[in-house]
């Protein structure tokens, strides 16, 4: 009966931090997998841009017509709204 109150905590600990930060890196690592060309972005420094070509580590985004970045893929934190489908801009 002694070991019950850190038996609830450790429970609860799991819950409400461990496995909410687990899926959330595994969705982000679903993302960084799944990009594509054409496909609009947010990095995590708040950059927009489309996707141009896809590396291994890194990607090239077009911010602006004709004005590329080279990013790692790491950096990407979302879609950009509105672009859940890639888009082929040529």
């Amino acid at each position: 009966m002694e070991f019950l109150p850190l038996v609830v905590l450790a429970v609860l600990f799991w819950v409400l931090i461990i496995r909410p930060q687990r899926r959330r890196a595994q969705r982000q690592g679903q993302l960084i997998e799944g990009l594509e060309r054409g496909q609009e972005v947010v990095t995590a420094g708040g950059l927009y841009g489309r996707i141009d070509h896809v590396d291994d580590d890194h990607i090239r985004l077009e911010i602006a017509p004709e004005t590329f970045v080279k990013v790692d893929k790491r950096a990407v934190s979302q879609l950009a709204p509105g672009s859940a489908q890639p888009v082929d801009p040529r």
